[in-house]
């Protein structure tokens, strides 16, 4: 098991191999540091950002038991004082109520605006702790250490953070940028295949809107996941996940706060996606699931509306595929709950659906042709197999 294999090679076997790569946004510029054993390296290349003030280290009750100590020590040896503060874990606690309840800790740790916060977990602590990091005192630095693969590829660059409420996902929020971000791709050691699998789903995105020639990669990759990562594999993952962060940084510098139309792209296969995810039961689909659903309903627009060509359709089908990532949707699905979801999911402007498209593998368009009733066709689609 991919996991197993890891494990090993946390102090033992792997090389320590480093990848970086830097986001220039101005005096919002950061780097992103990717490298096997970086947690127990994030006090020096904390203080190496220049950041003083005390540490409010957040994660959650799974993530602290795993690898908090280890943070912890890090900053503390690099002379920082830390205080943790730690929430149940999971999607349905990213709400303003937990928010509120981790203020009110830090406040009663005596954080004030010269503190900043080290988000260590998954994408739900990430959003969150930068949404603290970006409200608290009117805005605090942080510090974001991805634990999932879905974090180190996806939600830990750019600066969007964000809670959930009943209406939709991410729906109150802010952008706020890190300081820095340490990916320790040895982390990844204690996710199950599934988890592996759906933070994948984005790097098979991120292939399909940039970089089509890394979908042969991540087929590859497809048959370790289970028999367990070889050494080579853990060697070379570090580049791996800096070439998907790459691929990220590079959009977001081109449309920072998702004003120009470029930044867009990056929502391929979550409009539909997040349609899904709300209609069904909470947890029955991991995030990156949903995307794979909604990229199949994408790439069925994409030949309809731009003329994308069937080989390159089952290009990303085939990849998704050997991921075993889901291609049809569960039983019971409601196709009017899912319209009626991705209506109030961020990408409508206006009532208007923006809808991203390919053209050609690599090539995306923001498209303003998707109708209703194209939704419909695709979430039809969904209900056959592949």
């Amino acid at each position: 098991m991919a996991q197993n294999a890891l494990a090993c090679a946390q102090g033992r076997g792997y090389t320590r191999r480093m990848a970086n790569v830097s986001l220039a946004l101005g005096s919002q510029s950061y780097n992103v540091h990717v490298a096997n054993g970086s947690l127990d390296s994030v006090g020096f290349l904390v203080s190496r950002t220049r950041l003083t003030g005390r540490v409010a280290l957040i994660t959650d009750s799974h993530v602290c038991g795993l690898y908090a100590d280890r943070v912890q020590r890090s900053l503390e040896d690099a002379g920082y004082e830390v205080t943790l503060h730690v929430f149940e874990e999971g999607e349905a606690q990213k709400h303003l109520r937990t928010v509120e309840t981790l203020v009110n800790e830090m406040v009663a740790a005596g954080h004030d605006r010269s503190s900043f916060v080290v988000a260590l977990g998954g994408g739900v602590v990430g959003d969150m702790a930068g949404f603290i990091a970006s409200v608290y005192y009117r805005g605090i630095p942080f510090v974001q250490i991805p634990t999932t693969v879905m974090a180190q590829v996806d939600s830990s660059v750019g600066g969007k953070t964000a809670v959930d409420i009943a209406a939709g996902k991410n729906l109150i929020g802010a952008f706020h940028q890190p300081r820095l971000v340490v990916a320790d791709p040895t982390s990844l050691s204690t996710l199950s295949p599934r988890v592996i699998r759906e933070g994948m789903a984005e790097m098979v995105k991120h292939a399909a809107i940039r970089k089509p020639a890394m979908l042969g990669e991540l087929r590859a990759l497809a048959d370790e996941i289970d028999l367990g990562f070889t050494l080579a594999t853990i060697n070379r993952l570090p580049q791996i996940i800096a070439d998907n962060i790459a691929i990220k940084a590079r959009v977001v510098e081109a449309d920072e706060r998702e004003t120009k139309g470029v930044r867009a792209y990056l929502n391929f296969g979550h409009t539909l996606g997040h349609g899904i995810e709300a209609s069904v039961p909470y947890g029955s689909l991991l995030h990156g699931e949903v995307v794979s659903l909604g990229m199949r309903g994408a790439l069925y627009l994409s030949r309809k509306h731009c003329g994308l060509s069937a080989a390159a359709e089952r290009e990303v089908l085939d990849t998704l595929k050997a991921l075993e990532l889901p291609l049809t949707l569960p039983e019971g699905v409601q196709t009017a709950d899912v319209l009626a979801r991705a209506q109030s999911d961020k990408k409508f402007r206006n009532g208007q659906i923006r809808f991203v498209l390919l053209s050609d593998l690599g090539n995306p368009v923001l498209s303003d042709a998707v109708t209703q009733e194209d939704l419909r066709e695709a979430t039809a689609l969904l209900r056959t197999g592949y």
